[in-house]
């Protein structure tokens, strides 16, 4: 089951770098781990990685399970109503590999504060507000100022 990836930081830091890139460099994976960071950091945002990655709407069952609500989460694989357990285990394995280095503090400065990134094909309205960054492989990251 899903929480399993969510049990520490490693683990939330590892399956958000393998969903939101595992096909991109390893300079692009670091960059998605970078801002899970940053937004740590950043006190609009939690203040832990796992819940900086589970960060968005959710609803409760009569059991007490928590549900992320489709499509209104911060990393849009956390909420898009497919499975999220890791298929491809060569790439879960440098995701976690890439995890480490990013929670251990290797990222360079690289990214100048970025807090959001999305994909090159996509438009979204908070773009106009944020101050452009950097584009790496197909992401383009962002600065909250």
């Amino acid at each position: 089951m899903i929480e399993t990836f969510f049990a520490n930081a490693l683990m939330c830091m590892a399956i958000n770098i393998y969903h939101e890139a595992r096909n991109e460099s390893i300079i692009g994976q670091i960059a998605v781990g970078q801002v899970v960071m940053n937004r740590v950091a950043d006190e609009r945002f939690p203040n832990t990685v796992c819940e900086v990655v589970t960060q968005g709407k959710h609803y409760m069952t009569k059991d007490g399970t928590r549900y992320p609500v489709k499509d209104r989460c911060h990393f849009s694989w956390y909420c898009d109503g497919l499975g999220d357990a890791p298929r491809n285990s060569k790439a879960f394995t440098q995701s976690q590999e890439v995890a480490a280095m990013v929670l251990e503090g290797w990222t360079g400065t690289f990214l100048e504060g970025a807090t959001h990134y999305h994909a090159d094909y996509v438009f979204p309205t908070w773009a106009a507000h944020h101050t452009k960054i950097v584009k790496i492989d197909s992401h383009i990251f962002y600065r909250w100022d």
